[in-house]
């Protein structure tokens, strides 16, 4: 579900997950933390982290899903993110080995 959602994007981004969900450390009732990372680093577009946000909240997933965006987070918690995270989905392509490629899904 969370990946189909992901698909809809327009612009190239990578979704990492983050948190106990990842390091381990999540029980019952934990969240599943993400964020969006733009390719050039720079924010994610409110109105598209909006209609995300939405999305993900109208859709069935049985857990709470918290989504932010990297570029708009202290930079000490950007830093703990970046140093223990799993890449959730990604549009970005190697250009340089597939230059005629468009951006596309990858599944992990």
């Amino acid at each position: 579900m969370l990946l189909n959602i992901f698909a809809e994007l327009t612009i190239p981004v990578e979704v990492w997950a983050y948190g106990s969900r990842v390091d381990g450390t999540a029980h019952e009732g934990s969240d599943l933390d993400l964020v969006l990372v733009a390719q050039d680093g720079t924010q994610v577009p409110m109105d598209i982290l909006q209609d995300l946000r939405e999305k993900i909240s109208e859709s069935n997933i049985p857990i709470l899903v918290d989504l932010f965006d990297l570029a708009r987070l202290p930079a000490s918690f950007q830093s703990n993110i970046k140093s223990s995270h799993e890449i959730l989905w990604t549009s970005m392509v190697n250009a340089v080995n597939e230059p005629e490629t468009k951006l596309k899904r990858v599944d992990p």
